[in-house]
């Protein structure tokens, strides 16, 4: 059996830790190097429910893609939720291993799981790495369906090939128009929208879209926007490191028993459609303006 310094080594091989942004927090959390390890687990977020999967499953390491701790602590008390994570672990002889914005950017990354859970083909990164020579490391991805498609067809086919969370798929933008090209990135994904345009793509599926920057992107360009759960962009990518280290075990000879948490830790539990009238049919008297003189329409504000 390899032990965790090792486990680790091949880990960082993947996806370096100098590759991290400067704001991220990355690398082992807890684990003794000297470990022993046999069985793995991998999961987007190091929370309890994780952990208490990680427990049942006896792994002696589990890696996450979200960081534990990404702005620093002053305790790990067991009295905090953060804290009584760390106390689990430990008590239990588990490591814990973080790959965030290092995983992301990797070749292949996190917006290369998205892409293949979607049967879409990469033609190159929407953000290329600069230190990248071969030009395949870099943020996001730009792809092209494996047929053509409407932008309808691509939000009913994420809706099926991504794993189902309370938010679903939201659309901005004509469900009729057709994607030739689209561009996709795991979590996370409003600050790309200069290079989104910049690509050209008819369409970009990512996650946690806010409204400003949507309803300016809408209004420079007929780009269509997907945007589905956070989690749920980044799950295929457990998978995948899953198959990564599967293939590292055997080259190997460690005979590692390698696991995906399919535990739903996205934050939103449940959605309910609004049953309340548009804007452009009569409100009731609480929520229209009063009539003046000018104005005797009674529209609502």
């Amino acid at each position: 059996m390899p032990r965790l310094s090792e486990v680790i080594a091949a880990l960082d091989n993947l996806w370096p830790a100098e590759r991290a942004e400067s704001w991220d927090a990355v690398g082992t959390v807890v684990g003794d190097p000297d470990q022993e390890v046999t069985r793995v687990l991998f999961a987007v977020d190091p929370v309890r429910e994780t952990v208490d999967e990680a427990v049942k499953l006896d792994a002696d390491l589990l890696v996450t893609h979200h960081p534990l701790y990404l702005r620093g602590t002053t305790t790990v008390a067991a009295s905090t939720f953060k804290g009584r994570v760390v106390h689990t672990l430990i008590k239990n002889d588990i490591a814990l291993h973080v790959a965030h914005t290092n995983a992301d950017t990797a070749d292949p990354g996190v917006s290369d799981a998205l892409a293949g859970a979607l049967d879409l083909r990469i033609l190159r990164p929407l953000v290329p790495d600069p230190s990248d020579p071969a030009g395949r490391r870099g943020l996001g991805r730009v792809c092209e369906p494996d047929r053509p498609l409407t932008v309808r067809e691509l939000a009913a086919r994420a809706a099926e090939r991504l794993p189902a969370t309370a938010q679903g798929i939201r659309v901005a933008g004509d469900p009729d128009a057709p994607v030739r090209t689209v561009a996709v990135s795991g979590g996370s994904g409003d600050s790309l929208f200069d290079h989104v345009r910049a690509a050209g793509v008819d369409a970009f599926l990512t996650a946690d879209l806010r409204h400003h920057p949507v309803s300016e992107a809408r209004a420079q360009s007929s780009l269509a926007l997907l945007d589905a759960a956070h989690w749920a962009t980044e799950w295929p990518w457990c998978e995948l490191a899953a198959a990564q280290l599967d293939e590292i075990s055997d080259r190997h000879g460690w005979d590692l028993r390698v696991h995906v948490s399919r535990t739903v830790t996205d934050p939103w539990t449940a959605h309910a459609a609004s049953a309340h009238p548009s804007p452009t049919t009569t409100l009731p008297r609480s929520a229209s303006r009063a009539p003046s003189d000018a104005d005797t329409s009674g529209a609502p504000n």
